[in-house]
């Protein structure tokens, strides 16, 4: 008897989108719970397509992601997830100073911590180790538990360098350093799902509404 072959698995396909601008200015904003400004809900809106489609939407739940996802989820009656690890950074004592502010008292511990330095956190925040293991996990969990679907990961600038990180093979710091995220911007990851593993693939960084199609290679 000749058995039909396993029906190979579709792709995972992963947009994600950075809040956009936030009340309060440009400070380290970390866990601080801050909502978007008038222009920041523009930006977003202006980030999504209206022929876009998603099987499910992921979530921060920071309110600057939050608040969008809950809208978009509603008027396109979606599926809405969130998960705590998908948070910013926890920045600790610096949270709501500038970069200026934090340079001036604590310039050292600064630049340490940026260089993936676990000895020098914020004061009362996570390393940026810490961090990474955190996104990471939450991207396995989910990834897995909505294999083949297409989801749209509404989350922060942190959080998208920390996918980059994994998905390039490149370190946290490295990925900080040289990875620009404005506001409302967009990112695209294709997983493969196969007898050898998942393979993940950077498809576009970026991107405006109908710049891509879904299937692109």
């Amino acid at each position: 008897m000749i058995l039909d072959p396993t029906p190979p698995i579709p792709p995972t396909w992963i947009d994600m989108l950075r809040h956009g601008e936030p009340v309060g200015g440009s400070i380290y904003r970390g866990h601080r719970d801050d909502p978007l400004t008038e222009l920041g809900w523009q930006q977003m809106s202006a980030a999504i397509g209206a022929e876009e489609e998603w099987d499910a939407i992921l979530t921060s739940p920071l309110e600057r992601c939050r608040a969008f996802a809950e809208v978009l989820a509603a008027e396109r009656d979606l599926p809405l997830y969130q998960d705590a690890d998908f948070r910013e950074v926890h920045f600790g004592q610096w949270e709501g100073c500038t970069v200026e502010q934090v340079m001036a008292r604590d310039g050292k511990r600064l630049t340490e911590f940026w260089a993936g330095d676990e000895d020098y956190p914020p004061p009362g925040g996570e390393t940026l180790a810490d961090f990474q293991r955190r996104v990471a996990g939450a991207w396995a969990y989910w990834t897995d538990r909505l294999q083949g679907q297409r989801i749209l990961l509404v989350c922060h600038s942190g959080v998208i360098r920390m996918v980059m990180a994994e998905v390039l093979g490149i370190s946290a710091a490295r990925s900080v350093a040289n990875v620009q995220v404005p506001y409302a911007s967009r990112s695209r990851i294709r997983l493969d799902h196969t007898d050898h593993g998942v393979f993940s693939c950077l498809i576009a960084h970026g991107f405006r509404p109908g710049q891509l199609q879904l299937d692109a290679a």
